[in-house]
């Protein structure tokens, strides 16, 4: 089983928005991450990127990306998140379980691109929607339970 950790949990309370890192927040079943802009009974509820993939682009890039800088909810390190395919589900904590809406999105000339010249979400984000809701909590565990 392919397991991590919870490296940061970033809101913002709009879309478009560069996000601000929180110790803990309260998933919402089918719905968001409570104070997040993302709201709504859709497929991109949560968006998940991988701590390794941030550092990778500070090195080749230059710059001094932190948590929430490419509008991620989710910073999750220790799982290679391209090996999880629509449809697949990661567990985080004890409780909250996302499922894989979709893997990237269109690129357009978003917040991260006009602040760092570069982003991450279009090629290697992970959208989610909320399966199992429940407090989450920075350093929980993560788990892949759902690889499809």
């Amino acid at each position: 089983m392919l397991k991590g950790r919870l490296y940061s949990i970033c809101i913002s309370p709009e879309r478009g928005q560069l996000k601000k890192e929180v110790i803990q927040a309260n998933v919402i079943k089918d719905y968001v991450i409570e104070n997040d802009g993302h709201a709504g009974p859709w497929g991109r509820q949560v968006t998940c990127l991988n701590l390794d993939s941030v550092l990778k682009a500070n090195q080749l890039h230059g710059l001094n990306a932190g948590p929430g800088d490419f509008a991620e909810n989710l910073l999750i390190e220790g799982i290679n998140l391209t090996n999880i395919g629509i449809g697949g589900q990661l567990k985080i904590g004890s409780k909250v379980i996302l499922e894989v809406t979709q893997i990237g999105k269109e690129d357009h000339p978003s917040v991260v691109t006009r602040t760092f010249g570069v982003s991450l979400l279009p090629s290697e984000g992970l959208f989610c929607r909320v399966i199992e809701g429940g407090l989450i909590k920075k350093g929980d565990p993560v788990q892949v339970i759902y690889l499809f």
